[in-house]
């Protein structure tokens, strides 16, 4: 309960320093005098959900970038699992995929609008792009990190190349590979939001590029608290999934820095003293 408390009142004290230093006109290297104040984007936000426009960008971002992570999920595993695995596979789309990963995924907007014949799958190719490189290099590493005795133990008992693939390789770089699509949720987000701001029509990004090309700064901030508080649940919704799928991997809670123990009686002639160690004893509950 007091982590909450702690987390809202953070939250609290930086909108109200962001309340005083507006309201106030602050000028001192950085002009907040220029800065609606948390009333303004208040107001300008309940206008906002109060008609249709709102939704249907909330809507059409949601659409776009949920459709592009899901697929760069599934080819991103698909692909990082086919290079790790296979030699052949590795020689083949390596070097294409090396050559093409540091490319961002917002420099491919010329390419997205010769190549799709809508914008709306232009984004959404924006949107794969983006994901789909973090998740492939994690699930690259998470297979190759594997441990080689567990793929022997499971042909030693007769398993095949599918059962290991089950109850091995997959098992075993689900932490890595929901690492990976923690980092392209994210990118996902800024590549989707720039998209529509360039090609787009309707969305939050959109929107926002809108407000600020009228001048309306309030309007401007309710697109980047949406955008913000979007990315955080879409964010949160895939570390609580990867924490179910992965729930038989030991936990342990925060421990502070474990202190060495010494009995205050001295010990007896010919005896070791008794040192007690947090961690030694959490280590053995483990095992």
């Amino acid at each position: 309960m007091t982590r909450y408390v702690l987390k809202a009142a953070s939250l609290a004290a930086a909108l109200g320093l962001w309340q005083l230093l507006t309201s106030l006109n602050v000028d001192l290297w950085l002009r907040f005098s220029q800065f609606p104040t948390v009333a303004d984007v208040a107001h300008a936000f309940a206008d906002r959900v109060s008609g249709p426009d709102y939704w249907t960008d909330l809507t059409d971002s949601l659409t776009r970038i949920l459709t592009g992570f899901l697929l760069a999920a599934v080819l991103g595993v698909a692909t990082g699992g086919l290079v790790a695995r296979s030699r052949l596979a590795e020689d083949l789309l390596g070097p294409l995929l090396e050559v093409v990963r540091p490319i961002p995924a917002i420099a491919l907007v010329p390419v997205a609008i010769l190549l799709f014949p809508s914008n709306e799958q232009g984004i959404v190719f924006i949107t794969f792009t983006a994901a789909y490189f973090p998740v492939l290099v994690s699930t690259r590493h998470a297979v190759r990190a594997l441990t080689p005795a567990w793929e022997e133990a499971v042909r030693t008992m007769g398993g095949g190349r599918w059962r290991i693939l089950g109850s091995v390789v997959l098992p075993g770089a689900l932490p890595g590979i929901f690492g990976g699509l923690s980092v392209g949720i994210g990118v996902s987000w800024i590549c989707v939001i720039s998209a529509e701001m360039i090609s787009g029509q309707y969305g939050v990004g959109y929107r926002t590029w809108q407000d600020y090309t009228v001048v309306d700064y309030p309007g401007v901030f309710v697109g980047m608290v949406t955008i913000g508080v979007l990315g955080w649940l879409t964010s949160t919704a895939v570390e609580l999934l990867g924490r179910r799928l992965t729930r038989w991997l030991p936990r342990t809670s925060y421990v502070p820095a474990a202190r060495t123990r010494t009995p205050k009686r001295p010990p007896r002639a010919g005896s070791a003293p008794t040192v007690v160690r947090t961690e030694e004893a959490r280590d053995e509950h483990l095992v």
